[in-house]
Parts: C-alpha cells; structure tokens; sequence
C-alpha cells in the first residue's frame, strides 16, 4: 500500500507540475512561455534597479498575470474595432518600425564586434589629436614697485638666495612662508602677463625683467616643467567602444539609406 500511495503520488506530482508548466490561454489564444520569459526577464532587469515591485511576487507571476491581463484588453480592443482606427494603427506601425530597427541594430552591432586593434586604431587618433598639456613649477616674489622688483633682480645675480629674498620681501602672504613657492600649475592658473612671462622661461631660469600684473611687480623663477600624459587606453575604454561603434552604425544607416529611394513630399 505504502509503494502504491508513493506511486500515485508521484503521478499526480507530475501532472500538477505538467499542468502549471502548460502555457496559458485567454479566449483560446495562447501566451507562449517565451513571452512570459520575455517580460520576467525585464522585470528582474528593473529590480535590479530598484525599480520594480517585490511585493507582487515572482517575476514569472508577475510577468504571465500581465500578459493575461493585456490579452484580455487587446481582444476587447479588437472586439471594439479599435485596432482599425486610424490613429491606433499608426501607433502600431510605428511601434513595430522602431522594434524591427532596434533590432537591426543590435545585430549589426553582434556581426561587428570592436575588436583590441579597432580600439587601439581609435585610440591612437584620438591621443594625436590631444594637445600636449604642460604643467610649470615656478616661484615669485612680489613687490609694490618696478625699482624693488630690479633690486630683487640685481641681489639674486650677486648670489641671494630666491627662497630667502621672497620669504623678506614678497607681499603674497600665500607664497611668502614657502620662499615664494607656487607649485604645480597650468599656465591658465594666473593671470595672462604671469603666464607668459613664465612660459618663455628654461628650467632654473629667472625673468631678466620684472613683470607686471594687477597685483603688483613679479620676479619669477621656473623651476620645473612637466608634460601632464595622456589618458590610458583601458581608462577611455568604455568612451572609445561607445565612438566606434556611433560610427559604424552611422555608416550603416548612411549607406542603407543611400540605396533606399526616399521621396520628400
């Protein structure tokens, strides 16, 4: 008896499971299961980003009572006739249009995957097009007047000390305490005459003339010069991919549209 009641419930374990497994029907019109995957899959795709309802059960669920509910909406539409009114079958050209292009695309995009050398290519152009981008390390005493900035000027050829000079005489209480040091900086970082005067001179080299903004007289003294490098392959990755792929597919729907015969009204 035990053997037997095991049987039997094992057959009606299965056909339960073979009844809840059999795609469900609305008025006789069937939902496929692919369907129903279809739309669980873009519900998990939602959770995922918080967007989606946890409350309401599994996405499986979730997704077949959907689809009911629509079937059942979409066969009293047509009932009504309203998938004959105009605007309705507009809306569903239109709709199918854009499905059918999206999906070219992402073919086109499957047949034509970016490969390392595409990237590398692409990557190439893009660094040579890249100006080259230089930092200055440079200190500066300031001073009220042309004639002090001269002084200045004549002490360091006799041998003072920069650092020390702009640590007695700067009135830039910002580089004062550092012996006029300003650290790294791009030339756009000050003003137009500091930049330019700066710019023109060699490492270790101090301006043989003083040089005047709207703050004051500068002595400058460049001590370094860097050349800032170009971002990494694997940083503009991402970036990269995204341009390649943007062209291609510009191409593509170039070239398509080129042989299509397209009249304007």
């Amino acid at each position: 008896m035990n053997k037997k009641l095991l049987i039997s419930t094992l057959v009606a374990a299965v056909l339960s499971s073979a009844s809840m497994a059999a795609d469900p029907t609305v008025n006789g019109t069937t939902i496929s299961q692919a369907r129903i995957d279809a739309v669980a899959a873009m519900m998990q795709g939602q959770q995922g980003q918080g967007q989606a309802d946890e409350s309401a059960g599994k996405p499986q669920d979730q997704a077949r009572d959907q689809l009911i509910t629509a079937e059942v909406l979409r066969q009293e539409a047509v009932r009504k006739g309203l998938d004959k009114q105009p605007d309705v079958r507009i809306e569903l050209e239109n709709l199918q249009a854009m499905t059918l292009a999206r999906h070219l695309i992402q073919d086109y995009q499957k047949a034509n995957p970016v490969t390392e050398s595409d990237l590398k290519a692409e990557y190439d152009k893009l660094k040579a097009q890249m100006p080259v981008k230089k930092s200055y390390h440079a200190e500066h005493i300031l001073v009220k007047t042309e004639a002090e900035a001269r002084a200045i000027i004549v002490a360091l050829k006799k041998g003072r000390q920069f650092e020390r000079l702009a640590r007695e005489k700067s009135l830039d209480t910002g580089s004062k305490a550092n012996g006029g040091d300003l650290g790294w900086n791009d030339p756009e970082s000050f003003v137009p005459e500091f930049s330019q005067a700066m710019v023109k001179l060699s490492k270790g080299q101090v301006t043989p003339q003083p040089i005047k903004t709207q703050f004051g007289w500068h002595v400058i003294k460049l001590d370094d010069i860097r050349t800032e490098e170009a971002p990494s392959l694997d940083s503009l990755r991402p970036q990269l991919e995204q341009r390649i792929l943007g062209q291609r597919i510009d191409k593509y729907i170039s070239d398509l549209k080129a042989k299509a015969s397209i009249k304007l009204q």
